[in-house]
């Protein structure tokens, strides 16, 4: 199982090549850019878990790419590292004000770059600020965001379930299913930067459950583009024989059907809510009245 997803963003191939293998070697996804724009854009594609971040960089300066992640909901959590040659007491302070979780100096020392970037992961983690399958925000950041709904307007809250994942686990496996919860997150950060707004957020609160809070128009376009994407891609995840029959044979002689999502929608657009329990549950009773019609 991977430690975590790392994005380095360095335009010195050398030092690049060697984050990347020296990390991967450690058990870490990483991935690599050159440049501050394809830092972003890998960032919408796919959340890293921690960004090493050059400062010096030929499109644009690391200070720029931080402070455009810090102000974009739904990258404003990933730990930052920021990387540079520079060893000035106003840089650092610079850095750290942008929200920046640490600074390491070249020519740095590996081994404390990889307990640096292990510790912000973990306490990031620890924090209950991101669920460690999938790295989207959980915990305190989900109720932050849940909390701005009620001083905010023009929103849908979108409760996505991933039906039948029980049977799935039982079948092939705990790994397997967490795989299939990274396929649903990167799959819905595909549709976000389809059909959404730079500011919309994904949370995972846990298990098979996902919320997305947007302020985009064509909520019903969305969501209907997010269960074609996942029966298109989620086939991939059986075997074939589980594929052309349709679903898992179970021991009691009945078969449970291939992963499906089912949907509620709430927005303050057509109710009024008192709080973001009243929110929450409305959203949860349309999910289960979504699944009721599917069955």
């Amino acid at each position: 199982m991977s430690n975590g997803r790392i994005l380095v963003v360095e335009d010195d191939f050398d030092i690049s090549n060697m984050l990347r293998i020296f990390f991967t070697g450690q058990g870490y996804n990483v991935e690599v850019a050159a440049r501050g724009g394809d830092a972003l854009e890998q960032c919408r594609k796919q959340l890293p878990d921690l960004i090493v971040l050059d400062i010096m960089l030929p499109d644009m300066d690391g200070y720029a790419v931080c402070r455009e992640l810090r102000t974009n909901t739904r990258t404003s959590h990933i730990p930052i590292i920021f990387l540079t040659q520079r060893d000035e007491r106003s840089d650092r302070i610079a850095g750290l004000e942008l929200g920046a979780d640490d600074y390491i100096t070249k020519p740095f020392d590996i081994e404390e770059l990889k307990l640096r970037v292990r510790t912000a992961i973990r306490t990031h983690q620890r924090l209950n600020m991101t669920d460690p399958k999938t790295g989207l925000p959980s915990g305190r950041l989900l109720e932050d965001q849940l909390r701005d709904l009620m001083r905010s307007a023009n929103w849908s809250l979108i409760l996505v379930g991933i039906d039948h994942l029980r049977p799935f686990n039982d079948e092939y496996g705990f790994v397997a299913g967490d795989e299939v919860l990274r396929f649903a997150a990167m799959m819905m950060n595909e549709v976000m930067n389809e059909k959404g707004t730079l500011n919309d957020f994904i949370g995972h609160p846990g298990n098979e459950t996902f919320i997305i809070i947007t302020k985009a128009n064509d909520v019903p376009g969305m969501t209907k583009l997010l269960r074609e994407r996942f029966d298109e891609g989620v086939k991939s995840h059986y075997n074939f024989i589980h594929r052309e029959q349709g679903g898992i044979d179970l021991p009691t002689g009945e078969t449970a059907p291939l992963m499906r999502l089912s949907i509620g929608v709430v927005s303050d657009k057509t109710q009024r809510f008192t709080d973001i329990r009243e929110i929450t549950e409305t959203a949860a009773e349309f999910r289960r009245m979504d699944q009721e019609k599917s069955a």
